[in-house]
C-alpha cells in the first residue's frame, strides 16, 4: 500500500515542483487539496503520512480575506501536536510558525531572487546539510515570523534571520523555495509584484536557468534526508 502525501495548494503555479519526483520515488501517492476551494476543513489532520503546505500570495494574518487559513491553522495545530510529518514552504512555513503560537508579520523588505542561505550549527547537522555550500535557492516572500517555542533555527540570510526551522524530527519549515521549477509560471503569476518591486523578470529567468539543475538535485537530497529522519 503506497504512502500518502497531501499537498495543500494556494495558487496553481506553486506546486510540489522539484519535490514531486523524489516523493513518488520514495513511494508516496500525491494528492493536492486546493485551499481556496474549501477542501482543507474536510481533511483528517492525522491521516496522511506526509502533509506539505505550499506557498501562496496571502499573509497568515489575512484570515478575514482568506478564511481557509483558519482551517489550515487548526489542521496544523492538531497534526503538529501529534508529531506527524509536516513540511511547510514559504507561506506553509509561516503557517506552521503561527500554528505553534509564533507571530507572523511583514518583513523589512521583499526578498525576491536566487541567493544562498547560511546554515546555523544546528542546520549543518540537519537535512539541510545536503545543500551544497553556496547553493542558491529561490526567495520570494515579504513576511517573516518569530521562532516558535521549542523550534530549532536552521538557516538565515542577512535580510531574514529566520529562513528555516525544525520542530523535533517531524516538522520542517522553509521560508525559501527548494521546490520551485518552471519559473516562467511564477514570473507570469507574480508579474504585478515584480513590476511593483522593479525586478527584471528576464534576469530572474536567467538566474533560474543557471541554478535549476543544481536546485533540483539539492531539493531531492534535502527531502530524502528529511523523510528518512522523520519516518
Amino acid at each position: 500500500m503506497p504512502l500518502t502525501a497531501v499537498a495543500i495548494r494556494h495558487v496553481a503555479f506553486e506546486d510540489l515542483g522539484h519535490l514531486d519526483a523524489p516523493l513518488r520515488a520514495a513511494g508516496y501517492a500525491i494528492r493536492y487539496v486546493e485551499a481556496a476551494a474549501g477542501g482543507v476543513a474536510a481533511l483528517d489532520p492525522l491521516a496522511p503520512d506526509l502533509l506539505v503546505v505550499l506557498g501562496g500570495t496571502m499573509g497568515v494574518y489575512e484570515t478575514p480575506e482568506h478564511p481557509f487559513l483558519a482551517d489550515e491553522l487548526a489542521l496544523l495545530r492538531a497534526r503538529l501536536a501529534a508529531g506527524r510529518p509536516t513540511l511547510g514552504l514559504c507561506l506553509g512555513a509561516q503557517l506552521i510558525a503561527a500554528a505553534l503560537g509564533a507571530r507572523v508579520y511583514p518583513g523589512p523588505a521583499k526578498e525576491i531572487g536566487y541567493a544562498p542561505v547560511t546554515l546555523t550549527a544546528e542546520g549543518a547537522a540537519s537535512p539541510l546539510a545536503a545543500l551544497p555550500a553556496g547553493q542558491s535557492v529561490l526567495h520570494w516572500h515579504g513576511d517573516t515570523f518569530d521562532l516558535p517555542a521549542g523550534a530549532t533555527l536552521l538557516a538565515s540570510t542577512d535580510l531574514y534571520r529566520r529562513q528555516a526551522f525544525a520542530v523535533g524530527r517531524h516538522a520542517l519549515a522553509l521560508q525559501f523555495h527548494l521546490e520551485a521549477d518552471r519559473i516562467e509560471r511564477w514570473l507570469e503569476g507574480h508579474a504585478a509584484e515584480l513590476r511593483a518591486e522593479r525586478i527584471d523578470p528576464a534576469a530572474l529567468a536567467r538566474d533560474a536557468a543557471r541554478h535549476d539543475a543544481a536546485l533540483r538535485d539539492a531539493a531531492e537530497a534535502v527531502l530524502t534526508r528529511w523523510l528518512s529522519a522523520s519516518a
